[in-house]
């Protein structure tokens, strides 16, 4: 079964084997509102974790979008080009940004699970 892991920078990556999905939460997407534009990175770029992987704009902002693993981009999510607003449909299913062969699986252990994330964003709402 996929593990799901969270950074605190609302992104979420879903690691089945050595291979990863990436995208931003459900959370990410409300704050932003409706999405207009991903720029999405190219296939075979190497990514370091905390890393600039893509960029998402909506109509209030624009928002880098971090690596939350080390490894490289074998995929992107073409889809999103010409319908960004699947993002907010389905932030964290259709919606993902990229795949990724992730170099060093480890590097999750030291994100989130989805209950400490769910803990994260209760901190955050005052």
């Amino acid at each position: 079964m996929p593990t799901v892991r969270y950074t605190k920078d609302h992104e979420w990556i879903r690691l089945d084997g050595d291979m990863a999905e990436v995208g931003i939460t459900t959370y990410a997407q409300s704050q932003l509102g409706d999405v207009v534009y991903v720029e999405l990175p190219e296939i075979g770029k190497s990514l370091t974790k905390g890393s600039e992987a893509a960029v998402v704009e909506s109509v209030k902002a624009a928002s880098d979008v971090y690596a939350p693993a080390t490894g490289e981009v074998v995929a992107v999510n073409q889809a999103l080009e010409g319908a960004p607003a699947t993002v907010n449909e389905d932030a964290e299913g259709k919606g993902w940004f990229l795949k990724m062969k992730v170099a060093n699986p480890a590097e999750l252990d030291e994100l989130m699970s989805a209950e400490q994330y769910k803990d994260y964003l209760a901190g955050l709402v005052h």
